[in-house]
């Protein structure tokens, strides 16, 4: 008999249950035993949407992070937070976002908050983790108190639960030491507080424990290879089995250490790394558990069960119950429920799966293995009928778009001249000061704002309403601008529910879901749209939003638009084609859109690749062809216009000191980056390499509610200046203040402000 089970299920709640209860309790509205109720509420509805699987997970819950859980499990707290008063969990919101509810802080005497921890992407996804902070002299010490709460929790709703953590290699490698020491120098003092996580949870009744290993589809140094060894061999003593989970892809040269660590069962990602497969069957131990990941955990496109089962079936046949079945990777994701959809496209929505879905896909298959295809035979013929639909639909194929493509040469990514002479005819027709200052983008997104889109979308106002809301929306960000002094300014995007879908609502080959969220970090929901067909742009994007706004004011007002890698990386992207020729598509698509930009006069265009970083393949070995053709999309994108339009881009919380001569090849004018919560230590890069252009990078923490002091930026400043020359540097924040309220953004740039005219006499 196949087992089946669940590396991890969506925890925000199928309508984002958990979103508001955070921010309601931050905002002092309701309080922390309201917030861990909702928490509870959702574990048990969780669990029972995972009814019928033979091992569900526990653990996988977390208020903010399972990173940051993680380091709370092993006693790893910043000094900075340690002895402040008040719940736990108010010392766990200070070090995910700076500070928690204003109760909280006022209790505990730190009202100015404290220093968030730094943030990066959890591997390839468009999830944020909180980095473990780490040093030679860091001491772990177990608190077991939320798996135990929560795997009690389970027992009690009969539920056969299976805890999961992050391993220790994992965790050390996805760390960072503040002091420049080995993380691995930690191993020896951090495996004996993991046996007795293991020791406690088979106290408490765990037979199996799920440790998420994802470090192993990466390329590892031998002594992180040798890592494993040591871990693992230490930790086989402990009373419990252990399913060791790798995902978002292939093994390769691990394999054979993957297949050979002594633990009960390994999980790989068959999705993503297929090929790990008949190598791991030659190499796996008689007595191991084998556990495929054979439904796409990342994507929301029906599975072909009745393809997957054509191979499966001889590996059951082999294996037999040594054969478990899940999901690829945690089902964190992808939205929670298709069945709330009311609104989305019934052709398209018959092609779509999400995560309670997945688990139906997941239980079919398990049928036909264990009973027979016979027994899901309506299933079955169902699927394959959605599968041949999608595959055979002219929605998806326009040939206009596929000639468009083949036109594409190498002259449509190049610039007319090179940066220091475009420089020049910048400077010359913007006129900006020393140390510019300017914002990403977003300004705050009021409930007034939302509400009046929300009417418009529902038919409740009519268009010239809507517009006349949205323009004075604008005007009010335009004013405030004027009013700090800023140089360039942006138009607030008070009309744009996302980044992304705001563009793919108006480009042709996109569908979107009204319940479609997925977390993306803390409270923080994103409702990636859904690229189900060849894309192309029917009309004018921003262009009057952007020339309105430019009416109101003679400084230079930014054109402002998502870059096609970034469009494709945080969409859910057809599986049927390649990503580079469906990035090629949307590179045309946003090409056009700048062209208009330039057309309508607008100076300054900035084009936002936050997500280049994210796309890379998990392997070095993978990354040129990556790099190559998402560089030449937005190249294709961005350089079009004349020397005297500057281009900017902009890239956040992303680690990308290794790829830093890939986005000088980009040749934008100007790049805005992420640098305040790592203390400027992304520039740590610029030491070693010349970068060419010009650079902003961020001195204001947006996800944080903490207004930054105008002699931290100025530091922080004076750090960037060390490495690139101060008539190149931008002063910015990190990111788009849309998630930020009015109070907190006047201060804070007004600081920043203030913090350009400092560093202008000092160093201008």
């Amino acid at each position: 008999m196949a087992i089946t089970h669940n590396l991890g299920f969506p925890r925000i709640g199928a309508k984002r249950q958990l979103k508001f209860a955070l921010e309601s309790y931050w905002k002092g509205q309701s309080s922390i035993e309201d917030l861990k109720a909702v928490g509870s509420q959702l574990r048990a509805q969780h669990w029972e949407d995972q009814t019928g699987l033979d091992l569900v997970p526990v653990g996988d819950f977390a208020f903010y992070d399972q990173m940051l859980d993680m380091s709370f499990t092993l006693g790893n707290l910043p000094e900075r937070v340690r002895g402040l008063a008040g719940d736990a969990l108010d010392t766990y919101f200070r070090v995910a976002r700076g500070r928690s509810a204003p109760a909280a802080e006022e209790q505990a005497g730190c009202t100015g908050g404290v220093a968030a921890g730094e943030m990066t992407k959890w591997f390839d996804t468009n999830y944020h983790y909180i980095v473990p902070e780490l040093t030679a002299d860091t001491r772990f010490e177990l608190d077991a108190s939320r798996l135990l709460e929560q795997l009690a929790e389970a027992k009690a709703q009969g539920v056969r639960a299976k805890p999961v953590v992050i391993g220790p290699v994992t965790y050390l490698a996805l760390g960072k030491t503040k002091d420049g020491s080995d993380p691995l120098a930690l191993l020896e003092r951090l495996l004996p507080v993991y046996a007795e996580l293991l020791n406690t949870l088979a106290e408490h009744g765990a037979d199996w424990v799920q440790i998420d290993e994802p470090i192993l589809v990466t390329e590892l140094e031998e002594p992180w290879r040798h890592a494993f060894e040591i871990a693992y061999h230490e930790l086989k003593s402990a009373p419990v089995k252990l399913l060791l989970a790798t995902y978002f892809g292939e093994l390769q040269e691990q394999r054979y250490l993957a297949a050979n660590l002594p633990v009960a069962g390994l999980h790989i990602d068959v999705v993503r790394g297929r090929e790990d497969l008949v190598p791991l069957l030659n190499l796996l131990p008689s007595s191991k558990i084998l556990s495929l990941g054979v439904i796409d955990g990342r994507n929301i496109w029906k599975t072909d069960l009745n393809g997957v089962l054509e191979w499966l079936e001889p590996i059951q046949a082999q294996l037999g119950e040594r054969l478990w079945i899940a999901p690829s990777c945690s089902l964190l994701h992808v939205p929670v429920d298709l069945d709330s959809e009311q609104k989305l496209d019934a052709e398209i929505q018959s092609w779509l799966a999400f995560a309670r879905q997945k688990l139906d896909e997941l239980r079919v298959l398990a049928g036909a293995l264990n009973q027979g295809r016979h027994t899901v035979q309506a299933e079955l013929a169902a699927n394959r009928a959605a599968i041949a639909a999608r595959r055979s639909s002219p929605r998806v194929n326009n040939p206009a778009v596929k000639a468009a493509l083949a036109k594409i040469d190498a002259r449509l990514g190049e610039r007319n001249s090179p940066y220091a002479e475009r420089a020049a005819k910048q400077a010359e027709r913007l006129q900006l000061p020393k140390f510019p200052t300017t914002t990403i983008g977003s300004f705050p997104q009021t409930a007034e704002i939302r509400q009046t889109r929300r009417q418009f979308k529902a038919g409740d106002i009519e268009e010239a309403a809507y517009v006349e809301a949205m323009r004075g929306e604008i005007a009010r960000c335009v004013r405030e601008q004027e009013a700090l002094g800023l140089d360039v300014f942006v138009h607030g995007e008070p009309e744009r529910n996302d980044m992304v879908e705001y563009f793919g609502e108006q480009l042709d080959g996109y569908a979107f879901s009204q319940f479609g969220w997925v977390q993306s970090y803390g409270s923080r929901c994103v409702k990636p749209p859904i690229l189900f067909g060849d894309i192309s742009r029917p009309k004018a994007m921003t262009v009057d939003w952007i020339t309105y706004a430019q009416s109101l004011t003679d400084k230079p007002m930014k054109g402002m638009l998502t870059g096609p890698v970034t469009i494709l990386n945080w969409s859910f992207v057809r599986d049927d084609q390649p990503r580079s020729v469906t990035c090629r598509q949307l590179a045309l698509a946003i090409r056009e859109e700048v062209l208009d930009l330039e057309r309508a006069g607008v100076r300054v265009i900035q084009i936002d690749e936050a997500a280049l970083r994210e796309g890379l393949p998990l392997r070095k070995s993978q990354w040129d062809d990556y790099l190559g053709w998402a560089i030449e999309s937005f190249r294709i994108t961005a350089n079009g216009v004349a020397d005297e339009t500057q281009i900017h881009t902009h890239m956040c919380y992303s680690e990308f000191n290794d790829i830093i001569a890939a986005i000088a090849d980009m040749d934008a004018d100007a790049i805005t980056i992420e640098t305040s919560r790592s203390d400027m230590e992304l520039l740590d890069v610029f030491d070693d390499f010349k970068y060419p252009n010009e650079i902003g990078p961020g001195v204001y923490d947006i996800h944080s509610p903490n207004i930054p002091a105008e002699e931290q930026m100025v530091a922080l400043m004076r750090k960037a200046a060390e490495r690139i020359p101060a008539e190149r540097l931008w002063v910015n924040p990190d990111c788009g203040l849309k998630t930020r309220q009015w109070n907190e953004v006047i201060p804070a740039l007004t600081n920043m402000v203030s913090a350009a005219k400092t560093l202008r006499a000092s160093l201008g």
